[in-house]
């Protein structure tokens, strides 16, 4: 039997799989297309102290190999989330992650000290992208320090685990990684929606509302996958790997290059039942190749180049 679980600060997940906020809703809106118990765990739709109504249509486009999205973080408030959505989620097999997206840092610790007095949460990402009202709406995730600020102010609130959803728009992506991991996150999601743009030649206008919005799904697999690789050349805490996951190769390329586990995301809107087929794809393949556990194949990727060098090509 090979083995296919893995833990984050004590909490176990029963295969390395996940379904990505936003992607997902809060797992009843699939209940009847998937068996969400077969998933090693939800991240639900991100969650803020008051309800979000977003940003207006139009806010989702198709573009060639991925979408855009300016949602807004549109999501029903932590409040109807405890009274409405919770009961359902304590009733699943799965581990529940509760995405938290905030304009302030007084804001996060609040949702998160709110989401500590109840059942049925096993642990907390925490979404910087989000615009800091209080610094002129610069994303809390483009600022190192305010990213662990928030780390730092978080990680007293809990002993459930804590993972810092990290940008690709920055520099370098590992000085926020080891700036959460001192700060005491316990993992970090990697990656989070690069920034893009449609433009309709026909109206001369954007396609999205906002103008911008993030780019997910296989376009930005590339890109998440070096992400993911640099990030696991410079901390020790675990990687959730994102981007563009829509089959078992790909999640394995995930786990090669270091992540621990992966979230499928953009999969999700074509296939719900996506994340359950590359969970037994992942065991498929670990049995077809005499692995004993899943885990074998993190960080297995065979390169001869340093890294050191892939930095100075940056």
């Amino acid at each position: 039997m090979v083995k296919e679980s893995f833990s984050i600060r004590g909490v176990e997940f029963k295969n390395r799989v996940l379904a990505a906020s936003g992607t997902f809703g809060y797992g009843d809106e699939v209940k009847d297309l998937v068996d969400v118990n077969r998933l090693g765990g939800i991240c639900t739709k991100s969650l803020s102290w008051k309800p979000r109504e977003g940003n207006p249509p139009r806010r989702i486009v198709e573009t060639p190999s991925g979408m855009l999205n300016s949602i807004g973080l549109a999501n029903v408030g932590v409040h109807h989330f405890i009274n409405e959505k919770l009961p359902y989620l304590r009733t699943l097999d799965t581990t529940i992650i509760a995405n938290i997206a905030a304009s302030s840092v007084q804001e996060y610790c609040d949702v998160l000290s709110l989401l500590e007095q109840q059942e049925g949460i096993h642990g907390y990402e925490i979404n910087v992208s989000c615009p800091n009202v209080t610094e002129g709406g610069l994303n809390f995730g483009t600022d190192c320090s305010k990213t662990e600020e928030i780390t730092v102010r978080l990680r007293p609130l809990t002993n459930k685990p804590l993972i810092i959803k990290l940008t690709p728009n920055v520099t370098h992506i590992s000085e926020f990684a080891r700036a959460v991991e001192d700060a005491g996150a316990d993992a970090v999601s990697v990656i989070n929606t690069l920034i893009g743009m449609a433009v309709d030649i026909r109206t001369k206008k954007p396609r999205l509302s906002t103008v911008t919005g993030g780019l997910s799904g296989p376009a930005i697999k590339p890109i998440a996958l070096a992400k993911v690789y640099e990030v696991a050349q410079s901390v020790h805490i675990p990687i959730l790997g994102i981007g563009g996951i829509m089959t078992t190769e790909d999640a394995i390329e995930f786990l090669l290059v270091g992540a621990t586990a992966v979230q499928v995301g953009t999969a999700n809107f074509i296939d719900p039942t996506a994340g359950v087929k590359i969970a037994e794809g992942l065991r498929a393949h670990a049995e077809q190749n005499g692995l004993q556990d899943v885990g074998q194949l993190v960080g297995a990727l065979e390169s001869h180049v340093a890294f050191s060098v892939i930095q100075s090509w940056l």
